[in-house]
């Protein structure tokens, strides 16, 4: 007697072997029996005749570590067959807090959460309470750990201020951190030398399956030298090392992808373990301020937001601005859409382009940029246009890509219905399981499957999820691999995907005949639970 028994599907499990026909049958939220099971009784039964049986998906970069307390059923996530978001990404979590006013993290526009944790014990027992649909396997971000010992200013850290942000560090990751992220060219992140970093994640190094995750220094000419670095540091560390968003930015380096994943391979033969995280889309989404001079960005927000209403520290914003962005690389306006603002009067500027928007202002588009950081008082984000189809394809069919959103679970309806968020909330999985496995056969089913699901079970030393095999826990995505497809677009992003009409966390159905269950079975996983 099963509580549930998913009959006549063909699985994928996850590690890449080939599928195969067999029924599973769940009972106490894992994997009971995997076979021919037509004789069993069951609670329930999902007839998967023409589906596809895999692992839920976890998905290796967001950054829902606050958006699932605002939209808890993370439907743009779990239409997709998520069922384990790894959050703390680019150097940002919501911990540790700090004894100063400035967060650990920024709430979405028209949050209304009460942060009252300090740790990430206290922020996981508030997920865990609030209740959540999906997973969470948190990780630890650089800038948390500086804002919270008060260090955000561009300098290096006194022996005190080190030796806190270490302690800092290792508390997180024993209390379950899956790892140390760092965010360089986010602040105050940013501001951290390659020795700040190593020192910061050697501190995690004694903790098993912990690791180094990096949103490196992807400056104007410095994207292998921004996968080298991040390499040194795992390598100073003693850890593994994961490289955030896999991308190419600078259109003089389109093309180059073997010349990124030259280090990652080399360092492999060496004997280190190097992956790395894509997502499938030619855009990238950020805020504003991540593109402005860093000395602007000093001491947060507010600080910057003074300086832009100083005349002669706008000035040499604006001229410093005007040489490039990213350490020089061209500003092109036209592909620069804003997603999000803060203040009720702009919102009809969500949609446009930083240069239509200065065409109707009439203005600079250089001016127009930071006046919108100015005005929003940074609470503006962008999505930007900054890629090409031929590195998406070659990174994704790397063998070391394990595929991250680098978006967050929202709802359709939540704080973010009024925003243009990237498409990537929406569409991730299976946007690469119509677009790129049944439409254009770059990889296989079983290869994308292994990439969604089983590579990062092995990163975060996941045991018990990740593949389907009795024992393991029912986490599960069933999907029809003939109609599966993302439907969210730039223009309209806030749309549900196709083609995934179960899926199960914890054993617990949330999506059911394509229809959000309202169950809230997830919790937060802590690392070598």
């Amino acid at each position: 007697m099963f509580d549930t028994l998913i009959a006549n599907g063909m699985v994928v499990d996850g590690t890449g072997r080939l599928r195969y026909e067999a029924d599973l049958g769940i009972s106490g939220g894992k994997i009971a029996a995997i076979g021919k099971l037509e004789d069993s009784e069951a609670a329930r039964v999902i007839d998967a005749t023409g589906l596809i049986v895999a692992p839920g998906f976890i998905d290796m970069h967001t950054h829902s570590d606050l958006s699932l307390l605002d939209d808890p059923g993370g439907e743009s996530k779990a239409h997709q067959g998520v069922t384990t978001e790894v959050t703390g990404n680019c150097g940002e979590s919501p911990f540790p807090v700090g004894p100063g006013p400035i967060r650990a993290m920024e709430l979405a526009p028209g949050s209304t959460i009460v942060e009252d944790w300090t740790d990430l014990d206290g922020w996981a027992n508030r997920m865990n309470s609030n209740g959540i649909s999906i997973n969470v396997a948190p990780q630890v971000g650089h800038s948390a750990v500086r804002k919270a010992v008060g260090l955000t200013e561009d300098r290096r850290p006194t022996e005190d201020e080190l030796r806190e942000m270490r302690r800092l560090v290792a508390e997180s990751i024993e209390q379950g951190a899956f790892s140390f992220s760092t965010g360089l060219t986010v602040w105050p992140s940013m501001f951290g030398d390659t020795d700040e970093v190593a020192a910061l994640a050697e501190a995690a190094s004694g903790f098993e399956n912990a690791f180094y995750v990096s949103h490196a220094r992807l400056w104007a000419g410095n994207h292998v030298k921004a996968v080298e670095e991040a390499i040194e540091i795992g390598r100073r560390a003693g850890l593994p090392v994961q490289y955030s968003h896999m991308a190419i930015i600078d259109p003089r380096a389109y093309g180059t992808g073997q010349d990124m994943v030259g280090p990652i391979e080399r360092a492999r033969a060496q004997g280190l373990d190097v992956t790395y995280d894509m997502y499938p889309y030619t855009a990238a989404g950020s805020h504003l301020s991540q593109n402005v001079p860093t000395w602007l960005q000093a001491g947060g927000n507010d600080a910057m937001v003074q300086r832009l209403r100083d005349p002669e520290q706008r000035r040499r914003a604006l001229e410093e601005t005007k040489l490039g962005h990213f350490g020089g690389l061209p500003w092109k306006f036209d592909t620069i859409v804003i997603s999000y603002l803060q203040t009720e009067e702009n919102q009809g500027l969500i949609g446009k382009t930083v240069d239509e928007i200065a065409r109707e202002r009439e203005e600079d588009p250089h001016e127009t940029y930071l006046w919108l950081i100015e005005v929003e008082e940074n609470h503006v984000g962008a999505v930007v246009h900054n890629r090409v189809e031929s590195d998406i394809r070659f990174f994704m069919s790397h063998p070391q890509a394990m595929i991250g959103s680098d978006g967050n679970a929202i709802s359709p309806t939540g704080v973010s219905a009024g925003e243009r968020p990237h498409p990537r909330y929406y569409g991730t999985y299976p946007r690469i399981l119509g677009q790129y496995v049944r439409e254009q056969s770059l990889i296989s089913l079983e290869t994308a499957v292994h990439k969604m699901a089983g590579l990062p079970a092995d990163r975060l030393g996941l045991r018990d999820r990740g593949r389907v095999e009795e024992g393991l826990i029912a986490d599960l995505a069933v999907f029809d691999p003939a109609t599966v497809i993302d439907r969210a677009t730039f223009e309209e992003p806030h749309q549900l995907a196709a083609g995934v009409p179960h899926v199960l966390v914890n054993g617990e159905l949330i999506v059911h005949n394509g229809n959000h269950t309202g169950a809230r079975p997830g919790r937060v996983l802590r690392r070598g639970a």
